[in-house]
């Protein structure tokens, strides 16, 4: 890659010191504000690129996971959020770059793909769009076919609690049942996919299933939602606790 690609991946986010203040600033406040708690972060490995892949609940979440995630973390959001005020402005000094989800958009996997090539972080929501239910849906294939070109160490992340923020706009939902206090952001063991098995080439849409089968892992029932196991699915909006 070119000194100019790693430049432009980088230009106008925070690095370095700026991002361990500003974190540190963000991490305080959202605590005291929203009650957010962070699991996992020993997990996370110190270097070199990650395909970061999320559960998605609320218009916030880039910045409560970049936030709560040790690195700097570049997420594929969608563009419409670059338009909300705080959160586009406040997205953009963190890394995030838009994605067009209503075609398929090439130069948001070029970015993509030029942000790992420099040892950066990616975040992606392979739903593709926040759930209704609040349980997890089943995913496109871009963030697959990212990790098979990739092939980079992939981290699950999930995060609970959110969906119940308010200014999550007219598709946002509150699940009835108990409330969990606060917001929980809960990071897995990284892991890679191989792009072949027994000779048989591994397809995106594959890929795909495999990091949301991850995520699920790390959910309590009620937020698994069709990677729930079969019998054991919780009913739609359910948000029971038992993990």
């Amino acid at each position: 890659m070119s000194e100019r690609e790693h430049i432009d991946v980088e230009r106008g986010t925070l690095r370095g010191r700026s991002f361990r203040f500003v974190r540190w600033l963000l991490l305080g406040s959202f605590r005291a504000l929203i009650g957010l708690q962070v699991e996992g972060i020993e997990r996370v490995p110190r270097s070199g690129p990650l395909l970061v892949v999320c559960n998605h609940l609320h218009n916030a979440d880039p910045v409560l996971i970049s936030v709560g995630f040790p690195r700097p973390l570049h997420f594929m959001a969608k563009k419409e959020l670059f338009r909300v005020p705080i959160i586009g402005p406040l997205i953009r000094r963190v890394g995030a770059f838009p994605v067009d989800r209503g075609k398929p958009d090439r130069a948001a996997i070029r970015r993509a793909e030029a942000t790992l090539r420099a040892g950066i972080a990616v975040g992606m929501f392979p739903e593709g769009t926040r759930s209704r239910t609040g349980g997890l849906a089943r995913p496109y294939p871009g963030a697959g076919l990212l990790a098979l070109r990739s092939d980079v160490r992939i981290v699950p992340v999930v995060i609970r609690g959110s969906e119940r923020l308010p200014l999550n706009g007219a598709k946002g939902r509150r699940p009835s049942g108990p409330k969990r206090r606060g917001v929980l952001i809960k990071i897995g063991e990284p892991f890679t996919i191989d792009r072949e098995e027994a000779g048989v080439k591994i397809t995106a849409e594959v890929a795909s299933a495999r990091m949301m089968a991850e995520l699920a892992k790390l959910l309590p029932l009620s937020y698994q939602g069709v990677f729930a196991p079969e019998g054991e699915k919780a009913s739609p909006g359910a948000t029971g606790e038992s993990d």
